[in-house]
């Protein structure tokens, strides 16, 4: 039996953020399926081999929400990387990451409510709202909020239009 990758030795996955905002300026935030604390978070996945950021995000957001339909705004210039606790990150992708590094996507939706399905064929998330931009930090757990006010704090532009 091979013995796993010390925790602090292991690479971050690499995978996109999707801030979806509304025309009123909300974000989307969805409850994970496997997380039954109040914890909120936006959509986010792995980037597969040979796909740009942007490619990855309108994939994903169509894989956990059921849509694509939004107008892309702005990719974050930086990698943003965070770590997982190491119980989880020891359950995860098999054990072989610490925690992922993300490019974030920001789009305005174009769609109605309706067209927002969570119940796609892998679900990820068991509920969904619209949530403030200033009530995002807190909703989220506490090991993404680093990224997610940095997320806040460099996209606040779009908020202030």
């Amino acid at each position: 039996m091979s013995q796993p990758i010390d925790y602090y030795s292991r690479p971050f996955r690499p995978c996109v953020g999707i801030m979806l905002i509304n025309s009123v300026n909300q974000i989307f935030v969805g409850q994970r399926l496997d997380n039954h604390g109040d914890a909120w978070q936006m959509p986010q996945g792995g980037i597969d081999h040979g796909e740009t950021p942007l490619e990855a995000g309108l994939r994903e957001m169509h894989e956990e929400i059921g849509t694509n339909k939004a107008q892309f705004l702005r990719e974050h210039p930086e990698w943003l990387s965070y770590s997982i606790p190491e119980g989880l990150a020891n359950q995860l992708w098999g054990g072989k990451y610490r925690g992922q590094t993300q490019k974030w996507l920001a789009f305005r939706f174009t769609g109605d409510n309706a067209d927002i399905n969570i119940e796609t064929q892998h679900p990820e998330f068991r509920q969904w709202r619209w949530s403030s931009v200033n009530s995002l930090h807190q909703l989220a757990v506490p090991f993404k909020r680093q990224v997610y006010g940095k997320i806040i704090e460099d996209f606040r532009d779009i908020f202030e239009i």
